[in-house]
């Protein structure tokens, strides 16, 4: 194979560390630092460039104060799967959102709303913009 594109779990897993990196409110140079290493070389674990080694993983989830489970938790497998997800995982596109900081600072909103009934209206509201706006686009 002569591309070098990222493997899928090297991405996911990258994505998972920038997703919970930015709920922390944390910068990549601050990750950096506290890993001893510069923001660009985070850059290319969140942009799953670089492989990321197990102590590093190990490493990286402590300070982001997460399992290292949490890392790979609905990512792609090794196994080929019929539907290409596994087992309970979310599909791409919730990954894909929670991983913009629009959709973080949205979910982080959302849960904070207390009232049941006020969230349902939220998700009533949304769900009839998304259908003006047109198809499901997935």
């Amino acid at each position: 194979m002569s591309t070098k594109a990222p493997n899928p779990v090297d991405k996911y897993v990258g994505s998972r560390v920038r997703m919970r990196r930015i709920m922390l409110g944390m910068s990549q140079e601050k990750l950096g630092e506290a890993l001893g290493l510069t923001f660009q070389q985070v850059q290319k674990y969140e942009k799953g460039t670089n492989r990321v080694g197990a102590s590093r993983l190990q490493q990286i989830s402590e300070i982001l104060q997460v399992p290292v489970s949490f890392l790979f938790d609905g990512g792609p497998s090794g196994t080929a799967n019929t539907d290409g997800f596994s087992e309970g995982s979310s599909p791409a596109y919730v990954s894909d959102f929670l991983a913009t900081s629009e959709g973080l600072a949205l979910t982080r909103a959302f849960t904070r709303i207390t009232d049941a009934k006020m969230r349902r209206s939220i998700v009533d509201l949304v769900e009839q913009i998304a259908t003006r706006e047109g198809p499901d686009q997935r």
